[in-house]
This record gives C-alpha cells, sequence and structure tokens, in this order.
C-alpha cells in the first residue's frame, strides 16, 4: 500500500489544508480560481503523478486551483516523452509502478489540486524535507506545490482563459459533486515552515548554507528532462506556427508574447477562441504576468472571465442594440444620397 510522503520521516495520506482558496496574503477571497494547462501535462496534475506546477510567476493563491485542459491536442511524442520524464524521476525513489492517464481529453475541465505553497527553483531542488523526485521536479522560475488531487469523474466541456481565472458559477456547480479523490505513485504532503501559518510557504521563506549542494542527477534522468524540455519547447513552436497561419494570427500571435509556452510545464499563453469580443477582452492586462509590481502585490485576485463579469444575456442585448444602431444609420446614409425624382 502506498502512502504519502510527509516529509518528516514518514509517510501520510496527502490530504488538502484548505477547503477554499485565498489569497496570499490572507485577505479571505473564496472565488474558484482555474487554470488552463496544455495536455498532457494537464491530466498529469490532476491524476497526482505531476506535483509541481512550473510558471514564471509566482501563485497568486492558497487553496483549491480548478485544471481545464487547452484544446491543443498533443502527440504522441510529446506524451511520450513526459511520460519517460516521470518514469524516469520516480524510479529515484523506487517507485516504477505509476498508472498514466488512459487518454488526455482537451477542452476539457479535468479536476482541481490544493495549492499549499510556492517555492523559487533553487528553493525546491535543495529542500531535502521532500522526496528527490519532486525536487527534480523544479525545472521552472517559480514552483506552485500541489497536493490532494481530485478528477472530475465526467470531465466538463468549456473554454480556457490566459492567466488565473474565475470558473463560472454553474460550472463550479456541476463540477464540485462529480470529484473523485486520486492517490498518486508518491503523494507528497509539503511542511510548512511555520505550521501555525498556512501561507508561509512561499518564495524566500527556505534558507539554505551557501555550500548547500543541489540533487546530483544521474545519466538517464539527466536525458529524461532533457527530453521534456525539448518537447515542451517544440509544442510550444507548434502552437506559435499555428496561430500565425490561423485566420485570426494577428490576435493570437499575442498571446504568445504573455506565457510561459517554453516550460516544461506546458503553460498556456491564452485559450480563446470565438467571437472578437472575447479575444479584445483577453488582450487587456494581466495582474499575473511575471513582473516586479505583480511580485510585491499579494492582493491580487483572480481575473473574472468575460461571461462573469458581463453575462451572455447582456452580450446578446448589445449586440442587437449595436446592429440596430447599424442598420439605422446605414438607412440615413441612402436617404441622404438619394437624387429627388423631377
Amino acid at each position: 500500500m502506498r502512502g504519502g510522503y510527509s516529509g518528516r520521516g514518514g509517510f501520510a495520506f496527502a490530504g488538502g489544508r484548505h477547503s477554499s482558496s485565498r489569497s496570499n496574503d490572507g485577505s479571505g477571497y473564496h472565488g474558484n480560481p482555474c487554470l488552463t494547462m496544455h495536455q498532457p501535462w494537464a491530466s498529469l496534475l490532476v491524476h497526482g503523478i505531476k506535483r509541481v506546477e512550473g510558471r514564471s510567476w509566482p501563485s497568486p493563491i492558497t487553496g483549491r486551483l480548478w485544471i481545464h485542459a487547452a484544446s491543443k491536442v498533443p502527440d504522441p511524442d510529446t506524451i511520450k516523452a513526459m511520460e519517460d520524464f516521470y518514469r524516469e524521476i520516480y524510479a529515484v525513489n523506487g517507485i516504477t509502478d505509476i498508472k498514466f492517464p488512459d487518454h488526455y481529453p482537451v477542452s476539457r475541465l479535468l479536476g482541481c489540486v490544493e495549492v499549499v505553497g510556492c517555492l523559487r527553483s533553487e528553493e525546491l531542488v535543495c529542500w531535502e524535507h521532500v522526496p528527490e523526485s519532486v525536487r527534480l521536479e523544479g525545472l521552472t522560475d517559480f514552483c506552485w506545490l500541489c497536493e490532494n488531487p481530485q478528477k472530475l469523474v465526467v470531465p466538463f466541456e468549456m473554454r480556457g482563459y490566459q492567466g488565473v481565472y474565475n470558473l463560472e458559477r454553474r460550472i463550479y456547480d456541476g463540477a464540485v459533486r462529480g470529484l473523485s479523490p486520486v492517490q498518486g505513485p508518491l503523494p507528497v504532503k509539503f511542511p510548512l515552515p511555520d505550521p501555525r501559518d498556512p501561507f508561509s510557504l512561499k518564495p524566500g521563506s527556505l534558507t539554505f548554507a551557501a555550500n548547500k549542494t543541489t540533487l546530483q542527477k544521474s545519466a538517464s534522468v539527466t536525458a529524461a528532462i532533457a527530453g521534456a524540455q525539448a518537447a515542451a519547447t517544440q509544442f510550444s513552436k507548434k502552437d506559435l506556427k499555428d496561430a500565425t497561419s490561423s485566420e485570426t494570427g494577428t490576435q493570437e500571435q499575442s498571446w504568445a508574447s504573455h506565457g510561459d509556452s517554453s516550460s516544461v510545464d506546458g503553460n498556456v499563453p491564452s485559450i480563446v477562441h470565438g467571437s472578437t469580443a472575447y479575444l479584445q477582452n483577453q488582450n487587456q492586462p494581466s495582474s499575473f504576468q511575471s513582473t516586479p509590481a505583480y511580485s510585491q502585490n499579494p492582493n491580487s485576485k483572480p481575473r473574472r472571465s468575460p461571461r462573469l463579469e458581463f453575462g451572455g444575456a447582456s452580450n446578446r442585448l448589445v449586440a442587437v442594440a449595436l446592429s440596430e444602431l447599424k442598420q439605422l444609420s446605414l438607412s440615413k446614409n441612402r436617404a441622404g444620397q438619394a437624387v429627388p425624382r423631377s
């Protein structure tokens, strides 16, 4: 029977610490934050195989984070590279029996995880209180530490958005009833620097001696890491090529510069399809970009999606009104241009 690594010399099941998501300053934000990710990274996280989500920006929340799979279909080589990567790093901890997902659905809400903290890569790779396989996942600037994965029995079809955004209430109400707990190959309960403070596991919270050495990697692990990084880089190049050749190439190229598409973790710059209005809404400045201003502002809240802010009915009314105004303007122009008969 497998247990979860407790970080204190024993094993315990990795249950979630928080029942709701909150901003990292503890101000009490109770939204339903969601993150869109490329496959296969999204399913690997929800199935408990992936325990660290890498980003170029720190996590804006602590608590439940819903995971949505982007619309990009992963190719077999990308899936193989990532599965090989996890086989190698789990083997370091003696775990060889890994049950990978049977399939990697796209454009679906897959489930959720509990984000219990965030560290910089250089902190995670030196942290001896977590398994070596977890430390080997620290490949990006900021590492979101995830516990308690839960998957949806029936994934919900939906669109995703850039950055961390709020899940629509109607989707949340249906999804929260369809969650099923998942126990990964080696669940981890990340120890808090201050057990009394659930927000204490943050960048800069861990200190190590100057002569502290990072984790040593075998040749096979090094090769697996290189393969995973190459797969992610190639994946992002295909993404950009598809965007350039699409009908909305100019608009879609803009999101390529906003995300972490070169990351080994399959981050999604923006997954928005459909009307021009949605694309324009997504081009608004985001508070979740990797900037010094953001890292100093823990009060930032997950951005609300356009549907939540304006509602589908309101959008339709605006569209009808604009159409009627356009027709009225055209009628006036025709009347002014008409030549009276003698």
